[in-house]
């Protein structure tokens, strides 16, 4: 048997997936390599954490998604490191792997920024645990306030989500939504209404990549749907039980959802190529590490730059278009061919602001809001979840849920006794009997 070029990925995400696939028909034995054995449909995070979606509903199986592919193989563990050498990867358990072609395509974690206790205090969202971790939190407030409503005032029920980009946003939305349309039904002794939901962000404006109409129709939207909107308030540091912003401003709180930023994955770092902002790692024009042209980086873990120099966004289909480049420069490696640069192709943005709302955006100046736009966005997102095996009434039951909204609450695995006396900790006062 004649030994074939081996291309090793290394990360499941959007980039990852894409580049697995499109080659399928190549002359290459491919291996995936992920810390999870399943691919996380990342822009529905947020309604996992909103218990308007279930985990399984965006966790997709890797070796499932890739039953056909017979030139696929997949592996679970973390690369530790890379002997350039001998063109291995070094993992946490098994051994090395061996590349002819490394892909990396780890995408990007939670930035914090290095302020006081955000790490240790605040809910990252960029993980399906993170999420349900998130969403068991929120549900144990409400526990906690439906047994003992005085704390209340000491901020048992604020929310606050830091960051006015997309995931900021969608988040805040979806929040109010489950709470007036699901939670005030599952507490009808409990003044739902005094749950506030609490949007912090640092510039002027919120969804800084939209237009200036666009960010206005959010803002609006929100502010009707009834979330506090703090703009040009940035965070000092957190607590166990408050945000403290620069401004002074003190906002008494157990939940703060951190939506504020990423930073590329630390592979890059492990693997010792040349960072720059955000960690992102230096590359060619054709999206290889210089002195390795045998290395590609895509994603949000790539410092691709348009032709004035600046830095592609972090989002999916910078990814995606990413990885179908760097397929295409393997295949033109394979026949002795020079390699291309990377051009991305804005295909547009949007994001939704709750059911029946949402901004959108394309080339040529195309701009919607509302109902329309929020059509757009379940479109989108109902063709790119169809790409994944799926049993039909799994399928179903996901559309329904974006169509008609919330299904309904979660439990919490805490009991309740303990939840009351953990947040009586938190907030300085005596658990009730």
């Amino acid at each position: 048997m004649v030994n074939r070029p081996r291309v090793v990925i290394v990360g499941a995400g959007f980039g990852g997936l894409r580049a697995a696939r499109e080659l399928r028909q190549a002359p290459v034995d491919v291996w995936l390599i992920d810390q999870h054995n399943y691919h996380t449909f990342q822009p529905l995070l947020y309604q996992v954490a909103t218990a308007a979606l279930d985990p399984e509903e965006i966790g997709h199986n890797v070796r499932g998604i890739f039953h056909a592919q017979k030139n696929f193989h997949f592996r679970l563990g973390t690369v530790m490191g890379v002997d350039w050498a001998a063109k291995t990867l070094q993992m946490d358990q098994d051994g090395a792997i061996p590349f002819d072609y490394l892909i990396l395509a780890a995408g990007a974690v939670t930035n914090f920024f290095g302020i006081e206790g955000v790490e240790e205090h605040a809910f990252p969202l960029k993980s399906m645990e993170e999420a349900v971790q998130l969403r068991s939190h929120i549900m144990s407030q409400f526990e906690a306030a439906d047994a003992d409503p005085s704390l209340i005032k000491q901020g048992v029920l604020n929310f606050v989500i830091v960051g006015g980009g997309p995931t900021g946003v969608e988040m805040a939305g979806s929040l109010v939504e489950w709470f007036d349309k699901v939670l005030s039904k599952d507490f009808p002794r409990l003044d739902v209404g005094k749950a506030r939901v609490i949007l912090v962000e640092a510039l002027d404006r919120l969804l800084t990549p939209f237009d200036e109409s666009l960010r206005q129709n959010a803002l609006k939207t929100l502010q009707r749907r009834g979330v506090e909107v703090m703009l040009q308030e940035a965070v000092a540091r957190a607590t166990a039980n408050a945000v403290h912003l620069k401004s002074g401003t003190v906002i008494p709180t157990c939940t703060i959802v951190w939506a504020a930023g990423v930073r590329a994955s630390p592979l890059g770092a492990t693997m010792g190529l040349e960072l720059t902002r955000g960690a992102r790692a230096v590359v060619n024009p054709d999206l290889s590490a210089p002195g390795h042209p045998e290395v590609f980086v895509i994603g949000d873990m790539a410092a691709s730059k348009d032709a004035q120099g600046n830095l592609y966004p972090q989002l999916a289909q910078v990814a995606l278009q990413g990885a179908s480049h760097v397929v295409k420069q393997i295949g033109r490696r394979l026949k002795g061919e020079s390699t291309e640069p990377f051009v991305y192709h804005d295909p547009g943005t949007m994001a939704t602001i709750g059911r029946n709302a949402a901004v959108a955006q394309f080339p040529f100046g195309w701009k919607f809001t509302g109902f329309i736009a929020w059509l757009m966005w379940l479109l989108v997102h109902d063709s790119q979840l169809q790409r994944y095996p799926s049993h039909p009434s799994r399928y179903i039951r996901h559309l329904a849920t974006l169509v008609l909204g919330h299904h309904g609450a979660t439990y919490t695995p805490t009991p309740c006794a303990e939840t009351r006396n953990a947040l009586s900790h938190r907030l300085g006062a005596s658990a009730p009997p």
